[in-house]
Order: C-alpha cells, then structure tokens, then sequence
C-alpha cells in the first residue's frame, strides 16, 4: 500500500512521539525496550481502527498537538483525556471519528492522565529500528513531533462510531495504590524497611519522565545493604538508589542497572503509573505471583475479545 500524506502538523504539542508496543529482544545488547508507556490505552486504539495491537501511535503528553488532515482519515484517541476536538467542536475518546480534508483536531487542558494515543486506520509511515517503530530520545531513535512536519500513514476505509464502552474505559486518578512482585533483592532490605515500603505513601517527583518516576517520601527513606552487580531490569521495577527514595522504571529505562529491587510493579498497573502526574501519590501493596498472573490474563481477554468482535465487523461489513 502506497504511503500517502496524511496529517499536517501545525502545533507538535510538549512531547509528541511515535511509540508501539516496544524494541523488544534486543535488551542483552544493550537497546532500550522504549514503547508505549501506557500500552493497554495504545491497543485499544488501534483495535479501534482495525490495526493490529502493536501498530506505532501518536504518543502525546499533558499538552496535545494541532494537526490538520490531508485527506480523510479515520482516527481514535484513548489514553488521558485530554479535550480533543475537531473544528472547535468537543469530540468522543475511545471511539473512532472521520476527519475530512481540511479538518484540524486540536487539544485542550488535560482533565485526567498524563499521555493520550491517536491511531489512524492503516497505520503510520514511519521507519522501524531494530523492528520498532517507537522513539527514543536518549538512543537517537525517531524524533520529538515537529512543528511544519508532515505526517505519512497508510489509510484505509474504516467504519466510524465504533468504540469501547464507556463503563470500562480507565478512570485515572491523582492517588493510586499498585501491586508489587516483592524481590528479587529482597536480601538487601530489612523486614522493617519492606514493611515501610509498603506503609509509606510516595509522591511523584517533578524530574519524572519515560525513564523513570522518581519518588519521594516526606523524613522517611528506604534503607539497603549497597548496590548489586548490575542485572536486566524490567518494566515497572522499582530501584532503591542510596538516598533511599524509590524510581520505578519505565518504558524508556535503560537495560541493566546496579541498585537493588525491592519489588516489580505488576504489568496490568502499570497503566495507572503512565497515567499519573507529577505531585501524583502512590502507595504499594504486595501480591502473589498467581494473582499477578490472573489479572495480566483478564487484561489480555479484554483486548482480546474487542479485537474479536472489531475482527467480526469488518467481515459483516
């Protein structure tokens, strides 16, 4: 399929990226995962649109962009609301809209969450790395959304007005509360400072990006034995570095590190961690394995279900 112009940017937003579900296997050479922060909210999108889960998005953050379409195109935005409208005119989220040519989408003052995803039937054009097609910064892959650029993409007819119902869609929250896998640096750490760990509530701090949340704990801090040989380190693990204060790390973390873990927030929270802003509060809970796994497998027949039935449309159709 030929790649066509699709969308005009006249306003590229704080920090906007392209982002799909990751550059995985590739860590043991040292390549950053980088992905969707939020990746429930990105397949959703493109479930949406009839796109395959993993197909690259628009990642925005806080402040969205203006974008103009070239064509008519089919569009959904899930993620933080975000106040999407198309000619000054309020839009649905979580439900595909049309734009004709011509036609601006613009954004207003966030409402609720951090980052927002817009998928467009047929997918992006843009250039994979290593089998990804999402930036980041700190590698030199892909590129912040300029001002002036334009945007490529392969469209295709899509049936607008289909969506996720409204009662499931996230409510995200200023305070939350997420499950942890304890270890596996568990020896680092005394019974009492596992204990305050999941006693204290944690504030987001302002340096927090893709990288990492940096928390902080008013007077109180998490104490270890010292730093570890360097190991992988996964999605939503959480590092305790000498100050004590801990840094969850997230899509844009870097492949190994050497302080102790005092635990690995579960996959199905971690949407609420992307969604969370700076001065956000957290606390932690522990949480077996086997429930850890039951929830990542409800998730999945979430996504998998709507992908059925979107699936089923299209053949109706």
């Amino acid at each position: 399929m030929a790649s066509q112009k699709i969308l005009h940017v006249h306003k590229p937003g704080i920090l906007t990226t392209f982002q799909d579900m990751g550059r995985t296997g590739h860590q043991r050479f040292g390549v950053p995962v980088s992905g969707a922060m939020d990746t429930f909210a990105l397949q959703i999108a493109n479930i949406l649109v009839g796109n395959k889960r993993d197909e690259a998005c628009l990642e925005i953050t806080l402040i969205g962009p203006e974008l103009e379409a070239y064509q008519p195109v089919t569009l959904v935005i899930t993620g933080a609301d975000i106040q999407p409208a198309i000619n000054g005119k309020r839009i649905r989220m979580w439900r595909s809209f049309h734009m004709e040519k011509g036609d601006r989408l613009t954004f207003g003052k966030p409402q609720s969450g951090v980052r927002a995803y817009i998928a467009v039937a047929g997918g992006f054009d843009v250039p994979a790395v290593f089998g990804s097609k999402s930036t980041d910064l700190n590698s030199g892959f892909g590129k912040i959304i300029e001002k002036g650029e334009i945007i490529y993409g392969h469209h295709t007819e899509c049936c607008k007005g289909f969506g996720y119902s409204s009662q499931s869609v996230p409510i995200y929250e200023k305070s939350i509360e997420v499950a942890v896998i304890e270890g596996p640096h568990t020896e680092q750490f005394s019974k009492q400072d596992r204990q305050q760990f999941f006693q204290l509530s944690f504030t987001v701090g302002a340096n927090s990006n893709r990288m990492g949340y940096r928390l902080q704990a008013d007077n109180d801090a998490i104490t270890t034995a010292g730093e570890i040989w360097s190991d992988a380190i996964p999605f939503g693990g959480i590092q305790i570095p000498p100050n004590g204060q801990p840094i969850i790390l997230l899509a844009d973390r870097q492949t190994t590190g050497g302080y102790p873990r005092i635990g690995t927030v579960i996959s199905s929270d971690l949407p609420k961690i992307a969604q969370l802003p700076p001065q956000g509060k957290i606390r932690f809970y522990p949480i077996s394995v086997e429930e850890a796994q039951q929830r990542a497998i409800r998730m999945e027949s979430i996504l998998f279900c709507l992908e059925k039935f979107r699936a089923g449309l299209e053949v109706e159709k």
